[in-house]
């Protein structure tokens, strides 16, 4: 499976969090290193933009020996359509670069389940019961391409699976789910206060690759503002 990373700099609520050092990695790398615990994972691409902020990722993709494509910053669907035409991607799982917390085990979950049932499309956010920062998408590129061209409006350029959530009675689509309902705990990284958050997680954590499960009981055991 060949897993497709979404990552900018110019975040409209923390700009620049990409790279900023989280425990002496950037987020980008923590991302990346949980996405490599996966022994599903065939290869990790970094789909970034060609704005001069995304040099800074490109560089670091460059002397890490990451994959990267650049392309449109605001049209991430024309980002997706320039790498699954570039690398010839049969599938793909779309992963965010704000979660550097995510559980392996959900992608190999996910990637289980996309081989068994040959869907469109194998969420575990429609509808959410994980946390965000947890979010899985495997995605089907013949259909991504083929409806790819619907997608017009800014929202959905942007959110490239919300056309497909929105029109989901034309598709196959597997929602899975997490037996706790526990979607309002954030663990991804949308402003500065969820970096110090996840900051003081992973300090606690002693940097290990621990389960979701696991991450919920430090969560609670440590003071978050």
């Amino acid at each position: 499976m060949i897993c497709i990373v979404q990552a900018r700099m110019s975040s409209k609520r923390f700009p620049g969090k990409t790279m900023k050092s989280l425990v002496k990695k950037t987020l980008l790398q923590r991302v990346l290193n949980r996405i490599e615990f996966s022994k599903k994972i065939d290869k990790i691409i970094v789909a970034t933009s060609t704005s001069k902020k995304d040099d800074q990722i490109e560089k670091f993709c460059i002397k890490n020996n990451y994959t990267i494509y650049r392309s449109n910053l605001n049209n991430v669907v024309k980002r997706f359509e320039g790498t699954i035409n570039k690398f010839n991607i049969k599938d793909f799982i779309r992963i965010s670069a704000d979660s550097p917390l995510l559980d392996t085990k959900i992608i190999d979950q996910a990637i289980n389940i996309y081989k068994k049932k040959k869907p469109d499309i194998v969420t575990n956010v429609f509808p959410r019961t994980f946390p965000k920062g947890q979010s899985v998408e495997i995605i089907n590129s013949n259909i991504f391409l083929k409806f790819s061209k619907k997608i017009t409006s800014k929202e959905c350029k942007e959110h490239i699976t919300k056309y497909f959530y929105k029109n989901h009675k034309k598709f196959n689509i597997i929602n899975f789910t997490f037996k706790k309902k526990i979607k309002d705990i954030n663990l991804s990284i949308d402003t500065k206060k969820d970096f110090q958050n996840i900051e003081k997680i992973i300090k606690y954590m002693n940097d290990k690759n621990i389960s979701l499960k696991n991450i919920i009981k430090i969560r609670k055991k440590i003071d978050l503002q």
